[in-house]
């Protein structure tokens, strides 16, 4: 792969409010109104479960509904399966899933994390397939997009993402601030082709988005 470039830096990122991701994303009233629904059911839900950062809750519409949203427009034109691996609260898969994108399916291996999935989707009026079963268990298939955050360190995500990669399948891994670090432990593992694009809500992150992803060896290329 090609060095990974030094993304540029972002846009100001949008306040907070659900007036604000409207504005942001041009998404219709309807739409905002399934989110506020959402929102509603993780505060609910956050008393009893862990599923966010309890500190989030008060920005849910910018570091959490924003910060997933953004990835619409990193999507290929082709239409396919896409992935979501950890899916927790339900970032990025269950937000793409209401804005639109079809074919979702949410991975999430905690019961409880499952079930409120399971709630926020029928809350939502959103057709997801959710797969309550470690990674690991679900039976691979190839996805066209497969996407996760705040899952695991690059090396290991990319290892956990390549059971739903095929030839022409894209990940899109939004990272933080220590992505240098994990990017260069992965290269020791993995090739791929590599675009590190900014994040529109925190200077100190940024996407990566994967193609071509396939183990580092001796034998890679070969026919």
């Amino acid at each position: 792969m090609s060095g990974a470039p030094m993304p540029p830096e972002p846009d100001a990122p949008a306040g907070a409010g659900a007036a604000a991701f409207q504005a942001a994303t041009g998404v219709s009233r309807e739409t905002v109104a399934r989110l506020e629904r959402y929102a509603a059911a993780l505060a609910r839900w956050q008393r009893a479960i862990n599923l966010v950062g309890r500190a989030t809750l008060d920005e849910v519409w910018q570091r959490h509904f924003l910060d997933s949203a953004q990835l619409i427009a990193l999507l290929p034109d082709t239409a396919g399966p896409l992935v979501d691996l950890g899916s927790g609260a339900g970032f990025p898969g269950l937000v793409l899933a209401i804005l639109g994108v079809p074919d979702v399916h949410l991975i999430e291996a905690d019961t409880r994390k499952a079930a409120f999935l399971a709630e926020a989707a029928r809350l939502t009026g959103t057709e997801v397939t959710l797969h309550n079963r470690r990674i690991e268990a679900v039976p691979p298939f190839v996805a066209r997009v497969v996407t996760a955050r705040a899952l695991a360190p690059l090396p290991a995500l990319l290892g956990l993402a390549h059971r739903f990669f095929g030839p022409d399948t894209v990940g899109l891994f939004p990272k933080g601030r220590d992505w240098r670090r994990e990017l260069t432990l992965a290269e020791e593992a993995w090739t791929m082709d590599l675009r590190c694009l900014p994040s529109v809500v925190d200077s100190d992150s940024l996407i990566m988005r994967v193609a071509t992803l396939r183990p580092a060896g001796p034998d890679v290329g070969a026919g």
